[in-house]
């Protein structure tokens, strides 16, 4: 009999009671065992797995249904790899394109503060050099910018 209650689940997978219950009523896992006695959610060490995995692909921005998808290609094993491997990749560009615009905002950030530094000391010559550098990343900034 599976012994791992749902807040055992939600503690070691990361996932909130209410997720567990809904990632169950939308079919990414389950049916869940229940108690027999108190009609309580029992959890395998296979759910657990399962909830574990789908806790890295939502932490990722993987959505409902290509989580739906995910699943339903670890059941048919090698004959989805290919699809399986797309739907890894196509998440990997859109979190690299994430990471690009993010370094862009960092540095957009360090050249304002340097700008303000420079303010801050009242040297002229760095703050217009602080300028330049801000000015100079503008054109990048707003290539990122979600829209």
């Amino acid at each position: 009999m599976p012994a791992l209650t749902i807040q055992e689940v939600a503690r070691r997978s990361g996932l909130s009671e209410p997720t567990l219950r809904y990632y169950e009523d939308v079919g990414l896992i389950g049916p869940i065992a229940r108690d027999p006695s108190s009609g309580h959610r029992r959890y395998c060490d296979e759910d657990l797995d399962t909830l574990q995995a789908l806790a890295c692909l939502r932490a990722m921005g993987v959505g409902i249904e290509d989580m739906r998808t995910y699943q339903a290609n670890r059941g048919l094993g090698h004959g989805a790899a290919v699809e399986q491997r797309d739907l890894l990749l196509r998440h990997a560009d859109r979190i690299q394109s994430q990471i690009a615009a993010l370094g862009i905002h960092l540095e957009y950030l360090r050249r304002k503060a340097a700008l303000w530094d420079a303010r801050a000391r009242g040297d002229a010559d760095a703050e217009a050099e602080a300028d330049r550098l801000v000015h100079e990343i503008i054109p990048r900034l707003a290539e990122v910018v979600p829209r």
